[in-house]
């Protein structure tokens, strides 16, 4: 299990005596919570296709103008480039050591297949990544990726907002889910409450074990999560999302959707909030969550066919999270280090990165 690798090495950080590596690899786990999300994806690909007709929904797909394609994928890279930016600008922020941009970007890139994990829990292995390669505390880079999440999910609540405001039947699940967020960007940055929640660690079975790493956790948040951080950070996030947005409105408009302005804001607002529902589920990638609110919503605000609006899910997935874990795999194939590092090995370890 992914979440039993995460928390041997971050025992093995707190150990007096690590003499004794612990042999298991990285590989196994990941490649159990990976086909069982690419199972689900499948299953999902199904019911996409039974909510209608599926000849109508195979006619809809072909009669596509594919020549768009290309451009929607072209703003999908876009917004894995100013994510990687934001990526590497947190990296800087908790000063990781010895990482130069291409090793930083291939990290990244070989997180993307993660994504279909339960959960996303598997995006953790970027901080065992970090750890095995600069030798960065385990738990730091874990609030990299931690600072990653609630960005983006800012970022789509903002591009959410005015539909929100227009649909008001959206307000209660926008305004739960952004209280959660800000709240924990707040929390965060009052030392003394972040700190009384954090002496709850020592005193669970679980977290126990690790509890000298939740403190490296904990610095690592309110380092990113500084207003200056966050605003750039969310920032990038809108601008980068946006971009997908706009690649999902030209994939309406080539299914037939009338263009303009109206359209334009609903595909931004149906593809970010969708997402955000996706996230919330801990799905693997939010499949189905994701896919059912982007039908749904597609349904009752474009007042589209339900093939159609299949369709047009299928193909915005494939151009947003399906193209990603194929880039993925591709980085995998080329960094085969990454999945037989093993875990509890002995590295140097930088305590500080303030």
């Amino acid at each position: 299990m992914i979440r039993k690798l995460i928390i041997k090495n971050l025992m093995s950080e707190n150990s007096l005596d690590q003499s004794t590596p612990a042999p298991q690899k990285m590989g196994s786990p990941i490649s159990r919570k990976l086909i069982f999300g690419l199972l689900f994806g499948f299953v999902v690909f199904v019911a996409l296709i039974l909510v209608g007709d599926i000849r109508q929904i195979g006619s809809e797909v072909r009669e596509f103008p594919w020549q768009i394609m290309p451009v929607v994928l072209g703003l999908t890279l876009w917004n894995y480039l100013l994510r990687f930016i934001k990526w590497h600008y947190f990296l800087k922020q908790v000063n990781v050591p010895n990482l130069p941009v291409l090793q930083s970007a291939r990290l990244f890139v070989a997180g993307f297949p993660l994504a279909v994990t339960p959960g996303k829990v598997g995006e953790t292995l970027k901080g065992v990544w970090l750890n095995q390669l600069t030798g960065f505390p385990t738990a730091r880079g874990i609030s990299v990726v931690l600072a990653e999440r609630i960005s983006d999910g800012l970022a789509m609540l903002i591009l959410s907002a005015v539909g929100v405001i227009a649909y008001r039947r959206y307000w209660p699940a926008f305004a739960i889910v952004l209280g959660l967020l800000l709240g924990a960007v707040i929390i965060s940055q009052i030392r003394p409450l972040a700190k009384y929640f954090l002496a709850w660690g020592p005193r669970l079975p679980l977290v126990k074990r690790f509890a000298s790493s939740i403190d490296e956790f904990y610095e690592g948040t309110f380092t990113l999560f500084r207003p200056w951080t966050t605003f750039v950070s969310v920032s990038l996030g809108t601008i980068s999302w946006l971009a997908e947005g706009v690649g999902f409105y030209l994939i309406l408009v080539g299914l037939g959707v009338t263009p303009g302005i109206g359209t334009l804001s609903i595909a931004i607002f149906v593809l970010s909030f969708s997402t955000v529902i996706g996230a919330v589920s801990a799905l693997p990638g939010g499949l189905l969550a994701t896919d059912a609110s982007i039908i749904g919503m597609l349904v009752l605000l474009l007042d589209m066919d339900a093939n159609t609006a299949a369709a047009a899910t299928l193909l915005i997935r494939f151009a947003t999270l399906w193209f990603g874990v194929g880039i993925g795999f591709i980085t995998w194939f080329f960094s085969r280090d990454l999945l037989t590092m093993r875990i509890n090995k002995e590295e140097p370890q930088n305590s500080t990165a303030e």
